[in-house]
């Protein structure tokens, strides 16, 4: 008896609990306490109970009527405050519509990026972010004893070494991309790589993660001029006629000759500021592939050339007329007042 009363008790909660409005709540409340409610058959199955087990079946159906009622008053209070609100609700009000949410500055300029470099034919292609030393350095003519394959300067990963392609690191540079796609053996190349790199560094031009842009262009006659004039349609294109550019000669592992590309700063025009020191921003590096590099993925350096350049995703965005950006951490900030203006 006392299990037929706690079954009753659980099934009529569960009912009043999803009434979606009156009609439906009466027509449980009968189902129950009615005249022929299921509560009312149970209660009148006492008599036929032993004298010495009355009392307790009767405090429990007692309590279990208690419960119900209380449910039920409780659910009619909560739908007449639904129906009254619904009562001041206009409907040919036009609705609210939900926020709409907008593409990260990074992303935005990733896209333009890569839109700039394919009308002039190059492919975009993606490797991956976690790599081995062979395809991050050694490959890439990086000496045993190079600064650069110092845990100060990359993030190596706690995983077995392989023994061909060395430990595995969080990949410091898009230029590991090079390898890859020399290493599949088909010229000639033009290809545009946009990826994830880390780095220990953290100031008002560096963060720790940040997004570089690789282009690699290898065949038969490809020369530095080639590379100049990508270099100059690029600037061009993303920063426009009234910025300045210069190149000057530097050192980099995997190209032969090597330099820089500069950019006239865009948040002080030239002057010189927090961000750029002298009026001039480095967004990085360039020069011809290096014969080594060429030799380690199975080409004849003297039968192809090629050219390589390196620019961060985040440094390209900062100078770039109308952005007035003077923190490179500040694109991850999380700060939506700042993100929302763009």
């Amino acid at each position: 008896m006392e299990h037929e009363l706690l079954t009753i008790k659980n099934n009529a909660l569960s009912l009043i609990l999803d009434a979606a409005d009156r009609k439906e709540l009466d027509e449980i409340k009968l189902q129950f306490l009615g005249r022929s409610g299921e509560l009312t058959k149970a209660l009148k199955g006492l008599s036929k109970l032993k004298k010495e087990d009355r009392p307790k079946i009767g405090v429990v159906a007692n309590d279990v009527k208690t419960i119900i009622e209380d449910a039920i008053s409780q659910r009619e209070q909560a739908l007449g405050k639904v129906q009254k609100k619904s009562i001041n609700i206009d409907v040919t009000e036009p609705g609210t519509k939900p926020a709409l949410g907008s593409l990260h500055l990074v992303t935005q300029a990733m896209r333009e990026i890569t839109k700039i470099f394919e009308s002039i034919g190059f492919q975009r292609v993606r490797y991956p972010e976690i790599e081995w030393d062979w395809y991050a350095f050694e490959a890439l003519n990086f000496p045993e004893n190079h600064p650069a394959r110092d845990d100060w300067e990359t993030f190596f990963i706690d995983q077995k070494k392989s023994d061909k392609y060395g430990p595995v690191v969080l990949t410091p540079h898009t230029s590991s991309g090079q390898i890859r796609q020399l290493e599949k053996g088909k010229l000639p190349v033009k290809m545009l790589n946009i990826a994830k790199c880390y780095r220990r560094q953290s100031d008002v031009s560096h963060t720790p993660m940040f997004h570089q842009f690789e282009t690699l262009v290898v065949g038969e006659n490809i020369s530095i001029s080639d590379l100049k004039g990508t270099l100059d349609y690029f600037v061009k294109s993303y920063f426009g006629q009234n910025r300045k550019s210069r190149i000057r000669p530097y050192h980099f592992q995997f190209t032969e000759p090597s330099f820089e590309t500069d950019v006239s700063c865009g948040v002080c025009n030239g002057r010189g500021c927090k961000l750029c020191k002298e009026g001039w921003l480095e967004i990085g590096g360039a020069g011809m592939v290096h014969p080594n590099v060429l030799k380690n993925c199975g080409f004849d350096p003297e039968k192809y050339t090629g050219f390589a350049s390196g620019w961060g995703v985040e440094r390209v965005l900062m100078m770039k007329d109308g952005i007035q950006i003077d923190d490179l951490r500040t694109l991850y900030g999380n700060d939506l007042d700042f993100l929302k203006q763009f």
